[in-house]
């Protein structure tokens, strides 16, 4: 009996892709986050309380939660550009970017904390809309929510200027007074090995700590927000409807920092720092959920 004669194989894809050598030099200041990063750093967020079920203590308000964090930030460069189609008055433009793979976790327990797959882009200067070219955070939460936090990157001579991260929770309308049982769990937590009390307040303090002896020759900065620009044209923060009734994530504010360190023998490496503000919404107010790292590239 006669088989079917098999259909045909498809043709190869023969289609020559960039280099990656010119796709590096198409990332700008994206162009060092290409790598594996792995370091350790610290997590501060406020959790609605109302479950009595463990690891929940309620019923009450909200619980501080503190965590010294060990993280690995894989970053891959994607092999190609990304064309986007231009309309009316604007012709068509090429993206560049990496894909990254986050994953932290608890730096006592081992226990997954985060874990967040994304893209880093770099768009080049637009006539439609104007403006010159910008860095992009895309990234998917597991918790539910889709976030696009855009804005510059920076070629610095030195170290960073890192500043101070208020974790402060404000009541809405900003401006009305905070009670007692606010305010009073961020005066004298638990604390995890290494998170020094300053650093509840301030947790940008750690990353101020762990560069303070080193001779930083150059820094990236990369400074993204979800918030729209004086342009109003900005990125923003999606959630699944149960994360919008419970705790509702309205902003991201972020600041990472690629630094080139200068050791005693001369030779350097590179340093990843970061500040990331989440504000989430919960019983009329704004807690802030702050993370900072400081991770070497390996």
């Amino acid at each position: 009996m006669l088989q079917a004669a098999s259909p045909p194989m498809p043709a190869l894809n023969t289609r020559p892709g960039l280099a990656l050598a010119s796709v590096a030099a198409s990332l700008g200041p994206l162009t060092d986050l290409a790598g594996t990063w792995i370091g350790k750093g610290f997590s501060l967020v406020s959790l609605p309380d109302f479950d009595s079920r463990p690891p929940s203590t309620g019923p009450k308000p909200f619980r501080l939660k503190l965590n010294s964090t060990v993280e690995i930030l894989e970053v891959t460069p994607i092999g190609g550009a990304v064309p986007n189609r231009g309309s009316t008055g604007q012709g068509d433009i090429k993206i560049f970017g990496l894909r990254y793979l986050q994953r932290v976790s608890d730096a006592v327990t081992s226990e997954a904390l985060h874990i967040e797959p994304g893209f880093w882009l770099r768009v080049p200067s637009t006539d439609v809309p104007a403006g010159g070219p910008t860095v992009v955070r895309q990234a998917s939460v597991s918790h539910g929510s889709s976030v696009l936090a855009m804005g510059t990157g920076l070629h610095l001579t030195g170290g960073p200027e890192i500043g101070p991260a208020n974790s402060t929770p404000v009541k809405n309308p900003v401006g009305t007074p905070l009670t007692a049982e606010y305010l009073a769990p961020f005066t004298d937590p638990p604390l995890p090995p290494g998170f020094e009390p300053s650093f509840v307040q301030n947790p940008n303090l750690a990353l101020e700590e762990a560069i303070r002896d080193q001779d930083i020759v150059h820094t990236v900065a990369l400074i993204i927000s979800t918030a729209a620009p004086a342009s109003g044209l900005g990125g923003g923060i999606v959630n699944m409807p149960f994360d919008i009734a419970n705790a509702n994530a309205t902003r991201l504010d972020a600041s990472f920092w690629i630094e080139t360190v200068k050791q005693a023998d001369g030779t350097t490496f590179q340093q990843l720092q970061y500040t990331q503000t989440v504000i989430l919404n919960f019983l009329g107010v704004n807690w802030p959920h702050i993370s900072v790292a400081t991770l070497i590239k390996q």
